[in-house]
């Protein structure tokens, strides 16, 4: 056996190789950027202890101690005191709508009871659909109190700085009081894995007609480009409802996660969900030359959805550029309101701010979808 000759041959066909991956564009932006997109999520997006999370004021009382607890609040980095003094009806919904992340309810009372060394309490309210985002402010409450009172521990306030501490801190975890990892995460599963699949078999969908040569045949019958879309993406979105109900009876049986809210609800922004996914699946496949590359694209849109939506880490503890990008992703939206009407039982009202964004994402990747698809093969 000739060695150099054979390595002349193995030579050749790395150089060939190389050629190919340089000509394939898509595969080489792989090779580059996933790395870069990984690195610059990980190290400056991801943030597992979130601070400045909104927080509502209820201040019945506005006593030194009730205002140097707000302040303290406020200085700290975990909370941020929304202007204004709601109601008590008012400070519930923006919990319920996601507005807020905790309440801070200060009672009527509460400087004369600590006069009188009654220790009066002050009730917290956290939102604990996601227990890792309120985690960190629940843990530093009661030092931030006790740190507060101890500033005004001065004239008939001098008592207050003996232990044990003259206020009860009660805190209530709504939603998820015994912050269950199960409730957070099988929600957010609901999407992740719709996103993952839905997008991919219909990324494949135009390609595929291509590599197989039928897509003369496609382009032959007397439909529209609409009609084409319409037809290609619906079996897909039934497919996508097969595995709603697969992962709700298991979320259901396996998890006993909560459906607080009305079923028709979660199904009708899932239905929406389920078409921008396989709309942005078609849109790819009409970029797209091979189903290699449509995969390619497809994990492009899935990397940076996983972990700029909420989904593995804490939304609000991102920086504000993370968020702006997370906010134009379907998945963040979606994760909102799933998981409202799973476990806080919101309606079709406190949704629809949720769901107007994935319409707006379906209509955009819709239209370009229809400006990229091909009459005639080229």
């Amino acid at each position: 056996m000739n060695l150099a000759a054979a390595w002349s041959r193995i030579a050749a066909v790395m150089v060939k190789e190389f050629i190919q991956m340089r000509r394939d564009r898509l595969t080489f932006a792989m090779i580059i950027g996933v790395p870069i997109i990984q690195l610059v999520l990980f190290g400056y997006a991801i943030n597992t202890t979130p601070k400045l999370l909104p927080t509502a004021a209820i201040v019945a009382d506005h006593g030194p101690a009730g205002r140097a607890i707000i302040a303290a609040l406020q200085l700290s980095s975990y909370f941020e005191i929304e202007p204004g003094t709601p109601t008590e009806a008012d400070a519930r919904e923006m919990l319920q709508r996601g507005d807020a992340s905790f309440v801070v309810t200060v009672p009527t009372d509460f400087e004369r009871k600590l006069m009188r060394g009654e220790r009066p309490q002050i009730l917290i309210e956290a939102d604990a659909t996601d227990p890792a985002a309120s985690s960190g402010g629940v843990g530093a409450l009661s030092l931030i109190v006790q740190s507060a009172l101890a500033e005004v521990a001065t004239g008939p306030l001098a008592k207050l700085a003996v232990a044990p501490s003259p206020v009860d801190v009660v805190i209530h975890n709504l939603y998820n009081p015994e912050a269950i990892t199960a409730y957070n995460i099988v929600p957010g599963l609901l999407g992740t894995i719709l996103t993952m699949t839905t997008i991919l078999m219909t990324a494949l969908a135009i390609t595929r007609e291509v590599e197989r040569g039928t897509m003369e045949n496609l382009m032959a019958m007397p439909a529209r480009p609409l009609e084409v879309m319409i037809g290609k993406i619906v079996p897909y979105i039934g497919f996508g409802f097969a595995q709603v109900a697969v992962i709700l009876v298991c979320a259901k049986l396996l998890f006993q996660v909560p459906m607080d809210g009305p079923m028709s609800a979660l199904l009708s922004v899932t239905l929406l969900f389920v078409a921008a996914n396989v709309t942005l699946g078609y849109t790819f496949s009409t970029l797209a030359r091979t189903q290699m590359q449509a995969m390619q694209m497809t994990f492009f849109f899935f990397l940076p959805s996983i972990l700029l939506s909420g989904f593995m880490f804490p939304f609000r503890g991102m920086p504000g550029w993370a968020q702006v990008i997370g906010e134009i992703i379907p998945l963040t939206h979606f994760l909102r309101a799933v998981r409202a009407v799973m476990l806080k039982g919101s309606g079709f009202a406190e949704i629809a701010p949720h769901a107007w964004p994935i319409a707006l994402f379906w209509l955009a990747v819709g239209s370009v979808a229809l400006v990229r698809y091909r009459r005639t093969l080229d």
